[in-house]
């Protein structure tokens, strides 16, 4: 039985840990081949650590074992001529581009007013632009083919307002928007673009001391076992968090022909968390 996306190649950003490793394993595992792209560095306000050229070539090791074809590279998304570089190497070797998974991203933490000038810019170049250039990289060769799947990965910090998260609230807010201008630029070529909107995801991005200290402030000694309670109460569901396969599956559906009438629209994975009413939290 052939895979759900046989046959197609698809770039994956932030793919060396986390939603970008699992985004690129889950797309291989039903038959696509991989571009796969990553900063592989600390990125400066980050308040931890960055992914390694040997996540990367992890990553690459693990889509070879389910037999598929991947490269590789070295890329920040805030680099177009890097990215461009990437996708024109991805094309030379696997002969196409159907799907672009725009998944890196950063996060940081303070309230509004105290986030100084390259903290906020940082996150504008990662979170939005970096996206905006993802797109801008790939678009025209699924122009050419006249087929796509475009997936922005935002937030639930994209459709609600989040404290203490302005800047990431703004980038996460902005991907909307881009997302639906794609959608409705690139629909009379047969390219469609859509957002997935992730509540907690177990990854780095949450499992940092800087976040367990935003939830518990000096309530108690910032560990996941201390936050893990606090990370609950964001969601209506009974978890802490989801997993990095949860969202790779609606990466998935947007990215497959199941989806090939599926544009414009914001696809939400958030355990109830945007539920007004959400179940009370025992």
């Amino acid at each position: 039985m052939a895979g759900r996306v046989e046959g197609k190649v698809a770039l994956v950003t932030g793919a060396a840990r986390g939603q970008g490793r699992s985004h690129a394993l889950r797309l291989a595992q039903e038959g696509a081949d991989i571009i796969a792209v990553d900063v592989c560095a600390d990125v400066d306000s980050v308040p931890y650590g960055g992914a390694t050229e040997a996540d990367l070539a992890e990553t690459a090791k693990q889509i070879e074992e389910l037999d598929r074809r991947v490269v590789s590279r070295v890329a920040d998304v805030r680099d177009l001529a890097a990215l461009e570089a990437a996708v024109a190497a991805g094309v030379s070797e696997l002969g196409r581009l159907d799907i672009l998974a725009a998944n890196a991203g950063i996060a940081s933490f303070a309230p509004a007013w105290e986030l100084d000038e390259a903290t906020w810019q940082t996150m504008i170049d990662v979170n939005l632009t970096g996206v905006w250039k993802s797109a801008k990289a790939v678009i025209p060769q699924m122009l050419e083919q006249g087929s796509g799947s475009i997936v922005l990965t935002s937030s639930t910090a994209g459709l609600v307002a989040f404290a203490n998260l302005a800047h990431y609230t703004a980038a996460k807010h902005g991907v909307v928007g881009l997302m639906r201008t794609l959608a409705v630029e690139l629909a009379p070529h047969g390219v469609r673009c859509n957002s997935v909107h992730p509540t907690t995801v177990n990854t780095p991005m949450i499992h940092n001391e800087a976040m367990y200290s935003l939830f518990l402030g000096d309530s108690a000694e910032p560990t996941r076992d201390n936050a893990t309670s606090a990370f609950q109460t964001l969601n209506g569901l009974p978890v802490p968090w989801v997993e990095p396969v949860d969202i790779s599956n609606a990466v998935l559906y947007l990215a497959s022909d199941e989806a090939r009438y599926v544009t414009g629209t914001t696809h939400v994975v958030d355990a109830g968390g945007l539920a007004p009413y959400k179940a009370p939290h025992l």
